[in-house]
């Protein structure tokens, strides 16, 4: 692997840093963003975790995501992409000059649906769980090529156990655990994280985070082939960095990057997401 770090897209772009982390948000308050991420790749890490040349492919994602507190311990959070660009750049061979033509997608991705419930809360510790829901929403063979992606085409039904603590008035952190299972024969996944965040002022913060997905192997091999981000058996582990500011009227603006030690079946190329969000509070 080069010694440099390179980014990549952390699970199917949609799963960028969580707002909420362990934390629940109290009944009647609420997270909600509006968010543009891209990902641009001549690169890919292999099944065996080296990174081969590949053409070049972009993946553009436009796409809300919301938290919202029912009760002071039950939310609901959604993650809607609702306009996904996937192109695959023109190639021209030399010193024949045959020119293999490029390919765009443009449709809905994969809608993500949880349910969280906040089974401690207290000023010193807080434990959540989740039901996390992937709607094959997103397009499949796609583009005049059909083999363009907006979504993977296969239903995900995780389980996930959050947990947290502030660390005195400016840090906190939070860490957590899940099973995916997937359909359509794709491998079930777990998932583990970790985050640590700092409050540099009242409205500012910086969140750091580690995820790391480890396939199970237990579905079809043919499907980790290609160079899709939606190939099956995507392992990686990556860091993300995530910084915010927000006004006193609850608007804020948040830039976000993933970076990656290792990684399989997926691409190897910069990340970075930018958003426009606002704090609901009492």
């Amino acid at each position: 692997m080069k010694q440099t770090i390179i980014l990549i897209m952390a699970f199917s772009f949609c799963e960028s840093i969580m707002a909420g982390g362990g934390w629940t948000p109290p009944k009647g308050t609420g997270y909600f963003k509006l968010s543009q991420s891209m990902i641009y790749a001549d690169k890919h890490f292999a099944p065996d975790g080296s990174i081969i040349d590949i053409t070049t492919t972009g993946l553009y994602s436009t796409a809300l995501y919301g938290e919202y507190g029912i009760t002071d311990r039950f939310a609901i959070i959604a993650y809607v992409p609702f306009f996904v660009r996937n192109t695959l750049n023109e190639v021209q061979y030399e010193p024949s000059g045959q020119v293999l033509p490029g390919d765009e997608l443009n449709a809905f991705g994969d809608i993500d649906v949880q349910f969280q419930y906040g089974f401690i809360k207290s000023d010193k510790w807080v434990g959540s769980a989740r039901l996390w829901l992937g709607l094959p929403s997103g397009k499949v063979n796609g583009g005049e090529s059909q083999i363009l992606q907006t979504g993977d085409g296969e239903f995900n039904q995780m389980l996930r156990i959050d947990a947290g603590r502030p660390l005195g008035n400016k840090f906190w952190t939070s860490a957590y655990l899940g099973y995916n299972n997937r359909t359509k024969g794709f491998s079930d996944e777990w998932r583990v994280g970790a985050e640590l965040g700092f409050k540099f002022s009242p409205k500012g913060y910086i969140q750091l985070r580690l995820d790391a997905v480890q396939s199970t192997f237990n579905g079809e091999e043919i499907l980790s082939e290609g160079n899709s981000i939606f190939a099956n058996n995507t392992e990686f582990v990556s860091p993300a960095l995530e910084v915010g500011m927000e006004n006193k009227k609850g608007f804020g603006l948040s830039l976000s990057a993933a970076g990656a030690f290792a990684g399989r079946n997926v691409l190897a190329a910069p990340n970075l997401s930018v958003g426009i969000y606002y704090q609901l509070r009492n």
